[in-house]
């Protein structure tokens, strides 16, 4: 077994290439690998054999397999610059991202190498797999876990003064807060991410990404207009970029027009130019929305959240929006309906508005509760009972003022005849 590696040439890359499956360029790569030459020829040969291996195994799902090979490479890794081993170590983590259904295999491989790059004192990459694992980790929900890392790396870069990095940090630092609802913490973060990002040359896709991420929070803060200018900007750098974000960009920009009663604008916004690139479910999803909030249709409200669900219920930013929004066109169209009535069957309110009477009913007890309109459930008559709205007495009010009025002359008056006694 001792002569089964291959020599590490640019011919025996190409053989592996050239081969009939993708199994047998696999095994040829492994055999280039195998090889035990250091010579700067064979290390540069071995570099371009891990890049071709790695797209291989992608392409097979071999995500085990990506992982044995970041340790098979260890004693590689110690002949060639520190630069090259990140990059390398990144481009490996960026193949087993691809392959689906790997988030724990990720998390695990993130962690063998935070330890394998602590015990070779290789602090650069360190802190980029471990900004990858916090970020897989938010993904997964462990936000403890992930905050307590990120509070440790962003003490550590900031003395290093590397900006770069710090806006990566930041920004998943904003992300995390943000799914934790501590918007005052998150909007911290994001101004820090911004403040890095000013003193650097930032990439399109980074900046696209700190646009995307303040147009969230300030949809969050119900200021939909400024929102909307950041999600096009975010828009305009993932198209250039052709980066699948860029629909998400347009979703948002489309979700911002529909709550600030722009809901026709969405139609022209689907069809200009650049909407036309994405149309596909995500879009059809903003649409249908758009088309029950012109209506004023509780029934097309619920038929485009139920034929939607994963782009609308499964996307928790515009789920938690569409709530509000689904909240208060039921609230308008059952004070449209009730305000003829003083007394009224619930079960005939829920039958002129299509939807099931109990959730009509504690609807209805909400905005009692939250005083919409003056009234009371009768239960046992299963009725709503509507009172007038209770006109307010001036009189009290008046007379309480004409007091006061009268008290400022007594105390005016004091004062005179206190400076005459005197």
């Amino acid at each position: 077994m001792a002569t089964s590696y291959l020599p590490a040439t640019t011919d025996s890359v190409a053989q592996a290439l050239e081969a009939r499956t993708p199994s047998e360029s696999i095994s040829i790569l492994y055999r280039i690998l195998e090889n035990p030459s250091s010579s700067p020829e064979a290390l540069r040969v071995k570099e371009l054999a891990i890049t071709k291996l790695s797209e291989l195994l992608r392409q097979e799902n071999r995500a085990e397999d990506l992982r044995s090979l970041l340790t098979q490479l260890r004693p590689y890794f110690s002949l060639i610059p520190k630069a090259k081993t990140a990059k390398i170590v990144r481009c490996i983590i960026d193949a087993v991202a691809k392959i689906p259904d790997t988030s724990d295999l990720q998390i695990s491989l993130c962690k063998e190498m935070v330890q394998w790059t602590r015990a070779e004192k290789r602090t650069f990459l360190r802190q980029r797999v471990e900004a990858r694992l916090a970020a897989l980790l938010m993904e997964s929900k462990e936000y403890v876990e992930a905050l307590n890392l990120l509070s440790g790396l962003i003490k550590e870069v900031r003395r290093l003064d590397d900006k770069l990095l710090l806006v990566d940090i930041n920004l998943l630092e904003s992300k995390l807060h943000f799914s934790l609802r501590n918007l005052p913490k998150a909007k911290a973060a994001l101004t820090a991410a911004r403040t890095a990002a000013n003193a650097i040359y930032v990439p399109p896709a980074q900046q696209g990404t700190i646009d995307l991420q303040s147009g969230i929070l300030h949809a969050e803060e119900k200021d939909y207009k400024t929102a909307y200018s950041y999600f096009f900007e975010a828009f305009e750098a993932f198209n250039a970029l052709e980066d699948p974000r860029a629909v998400f960009s347009l979703k948002y920009m489309l979700l911002c027009k529909i709550m600030v009663n722009q809901a026709d604008d969405v139609a022209g916004v689907i069809s200009s130019k650049a909407g036309l690139q994405y149309v596909g479910p995500e879009l059809d999803a903003m649409k249908a929305v758009a088309d029950a909030h012109s209506k004023r249709s509780l029934k097309l409200f619920e038929t485009a959240l139920r034929d939607f669900r994963a782009q609308l219920e499964e996307d928790p930013i515009v789920h938690r929006h569409l709530s509000s929004l689904y909240d208060t066109l039921l609230e308008q169209n059952l004070c449209r309906l009730i305000e003829p009535f003083s007394r009224v069957e619930i079960s005939h309110i829920a039958e002129l508005i299509e939807l099931p009477g109990d959730h009509v009913e504690k609807k209805l007890s909400q905005m009692i509760l939250d005083k919409k309109f003056a009234g009371t459930l009768d239960q046992g008559a299963g009725c709503l009972i509507i009172f007038d709205d209770p006109k307010t007495d001036a009189l009290y009010p008046a007379t309480l003022e004409t007091i006061s009025n009268i008290g400022k002359v007594v105390d005016s008056l004091y004062v005179r005849s206190a400076k005459i006694m005197a």
